[in-house]
């Protein structure tokens, strides 16, 4: 899971909010582990306080649940203007969760939590593997493919986008915050109706936007075809619009 939101301010409650977030997603699971510089496991004796006090790289540092049978971590880090839409810098915050049978069902939940308690602009849940299929769809030269290998249309690098708002990419799990929402059109009501027969809105007015019922597979022709059809509706999505 990624979400994309504003820097971090000093002092910003954010990253302890983020975790008590996920936390309570998954019930059960307490993040109370780090990794030392010497790449070992480490306890955390006062967790928020650790967290408020351990910044890095402008975001916060990885806590995890040390549990080698159910892995869940969490971290979070800045990208510099120099590599973010519009050249504004963004808070990039990743979180991986097993996707078993529960953790498919809490997904959604953890996706929002993580979502709204970061103030995200957008993000996403996908399998680990969806990242080479998102990378196969970037557009390095304006003389490349149209599409990708498997026919999904090529995408802007973050920094060409011309706002914070627009959505790199499309994934499996979708948040849209209200105003990321708004620059991509969502929702229509007349063209929307499928996707919004399985959406629903958050606290703050952004959605949770599932493509497919089971987890985004596009070795399944089903998944792949609702993936186009996603791309085809929101052209603003990774640039596309007007070029």
């Amino acid at each position: 899971m990624f979400v994309y939101a504003p820097v971090l301010t000093r002092d910003d409650p954010r990253p302890i909010e983020i975790v008590h977030a996920l936390e309570r997603a998954l019930p059960g699971i307490f993040l109370e582990w780090t990794v030392s510089s010497k790449r070992q496991l480490v306890t955390i004796p006062q967790r928020d306080v650790w967290l408020a006090n351990n910044r890095k790289n402008g975001g916060f540092q990885l806590v995890c649940n040390n549990d080698e049978r159910y892995p869940v971590m969490i971290s979070g880090g800045e990208r510099p203007a120099m590599r973010g839409p519009n050249g504004q810098a963004i808070l990039d915050v990743h979180a991986e969760v097993p996707l078993d049978e529960n953790g498919i069902a809490a997904a959604a939940n953890v996706l929002e939590g993580i979502a709204e308690s970061a103030s995200a602009i957008w993000g996403h849940a996908s399998l680990q593997s969806f990242g080479s299929e998102v990378a196969q769809q970037i557009r390095h030269s304006v003389h490349g493919p149209e599409y990708s290998p498997r026919g999904l249309p090529m995408l802007k690098l973050p920094w060409h986008l011309h706002s914070p708002a627009i959505p790199y990419h499309l994934g499996w799990l979708n948040y849209w915050s209200a105003a990321a929402a708004q620059a991509i059109g969502f929702p229509d009501p007349t063209r929307d109706e499928e996707l919004l027969l399985h959406s629903r809105r958050t606290p703050s007015g952004g959605w949770i936007v599932p493509l497919t019922d089971a987890t985004l597979d596009l070795e399944e022709s089903s998944h792949l075809d609702a993936l186009k059809r996603a791309y085809e509706r929101f052209p603003e999505i990774g640039g596309r619009a007007g070029r």
